[in-house]
């Protein structure tokens, strides 16, 4: 097959052109910027575009397919050259799709907790030894791959996606994979980040219902009211329907033991979201065969999937944690698990903010008393970001100690000050909770970790 992307520079869709390589597939690609980790990837497969940009000369009649990336504008020079000849267009989960539709597929979708269960279910059926393929949107240990792709595997984990599926195509990614097996985790509306109303959002997840096959199965978390009132609307669809819900749980010294039968399983994760992730994944692969013991063996070992929640270091009574939080809602979850994980230890939480939104007003305003629950409170984000948008500093400063209404709380600008901050920061008796939606500012967490940790002089 003689395939070329358009935008092959994203996570996923390096990933993807990789994969296909490796199957031996003629793949070529173009992007107007290839950034870190996907440049060396494609470097060292041998895909990189070179030089960078658009050519329509890349398209050409004799391709299979083209693979357009969300980041392609429908303006792009290539997709209408390939518009022009006539060539099949593929958004990326059209082609997930077609290379796995004589698959199971597992389809794990909701506002959160998606790539978790996934994660879940992909540990527990490679410690079972089963084989499977999967798409997944961040990187998890022990897999070296965001996509696999074969003509081997009976089984197909994707990670359902509710944004759309290309520049020229305005439905939802996930209303393409047809799943037999579909799971919803949750559904909240990101009102400051979506651009369509809470209905339409609501309604998307109702779509997906509608595109399990007949006969497949929906599991859901009977535990979010908005996914149950979802299920109730879409009760003619001619599927199974299995509901979970968080299990019971204890925390002793600060590991947490899930009740199975008259057992207690301990494990390597935190936090009630995380219990109700494990519940949906076990549903998960209950309907791929897989026996209760052998589940809850393997998934004692679990570590959060990179960023979710994941720890990061120790020492002298201690803990250091790394999250993923995009949004208020996940802020506060994470601190109320950290919390409720450890209740004798105070909390100090550092949540990065991304500088290009958090000078707008309606943005910020949605963290209002977010960080309560913790001890002590940080904010940090890159002054020069916000330099560069001729807004005053000390106006957005202001701003956000309004809004986040907290008595410890600082607000900082600069690496340098932050770092000074935690080399200062006398930690006998709290925790450290470090949260961003970006990229650290290039921070090496091991180091950010030590600074916090080293003994108070």
């Amino acid at each position: 097959m003689k395939v070329h992307f358009i935008a092959i520079g994203g996570s996923v869709m390096s990933n993807l052109a990789i994969n296909l390589a490796k199957l031996g597939h003629q793949v070529t690609g173009s992007d107007d910027q290839v950034v870190e980790p996907s440049k060396t990837k494609l470097q060292e497969a041998g895909l990189l575009p070179d030089p960078i940009g658009w050519y329509p000369d890349k398209v050409t009649d004799d391709l299979d397919a083209v693979i357009l990336g969300k980041h392609a504008e429908a303006d792009n020079p290539e997709l209408l050259k390939a518009q022009e000849l006539g060539v099949k267009i593929y958004s990326f989960p059209e082609f997930i799709y077609e290379q796995s539709i004589d698959k199971i597929r597992v389809v794990i979708a909701g506002t959160y907790g998606k790539t978790t269960i996934v994660s879940m279910i992909m540990h527990v059926l490679k410690k079972l030894g089963r084989e499977f393929d999967y798409l997944i949107g961040s990187k998890l240990e022990g897999f070296d791959s965001l996509i696999k792709l074969t003509s081997r595997a009976p089984i197909m984990l994707i990670e359902g996606d509710e944004f759309y599926a290309s520049s020229i195509d305005r439905h939802a990614k996930f209303h393409y994979y047809h799943p037999n097996i579909a799971l919803i985790s949750n559904i909240q509306w990101d009102n400051f980040k979506m651009v369509i109303s809470e209905k339409e959002y609501h309604k998307q997840f109702e779509r997906f219902i509608d595109t399990v096959v007949p006969k497949g199965t929906l599991i859901y978390n009977k535990d979010d009211q908005n996914v149950v009132a979802i299920v109730e609307q879409t009760k003619d669809c001619k599927i199974n329907r299995h509901g979970y819900k968080m299990p019971q749980y204890t925390i002793n010294k600060g590991v947490t033991y899930i009740h199975v039968g008259d057992e207690e399983v301990p494990l390597r994760i935190i936090g009630k979201h995380n219990l109700s992730n494990i519940a949906g994944a076990y549903t998960v692969c209950e309907w791929l065969g897989v026996k209760r013991n052998d589940f809850y063996e393997a998934i004692s070992d679990f570590k959060s999937s990179i960023r979710y929640l994941e720890f990061v270091a120790s020492a002298n009574g201690s803990v250091v944690y790394q999250d993923f939080a995009h949004t208020p809602s996940k802020l506060k979850a994470s601190i109320r698990a950290v919390k409720e994980q450890f209740p004798t230890s105070s909390l100090l939480t550092i949540i990065e903010l991304n500088p290009y939104e958090v000078v707008e007003e309606e943005f910020v305003s949605r963290y209002q008393d977010s960080m309560n629950e913790s001890d002590w409170a940080v904010v940090f984000m890159n002054k020069n970001s916000i330099k560069e948008r001729n807004i005053s500093l000390d106006h957005v400063i202001a701003q956000v100690k309004q809004i986040f209404n907290h008595s410890n709380m600082m607000v900082l600008t600069e690496i340098d000050t932050l770092y000074h901050f935690l080399e200062n920061f006398d930690s006998t008796g709290f925790n450290m909770l470090f949260m961003s939606s970006n990229h650290y500012s290039e921070l090496n967490m091991l180091t950010f970790a030590d600074k916090f940790l080293q003994e108070y002089i």
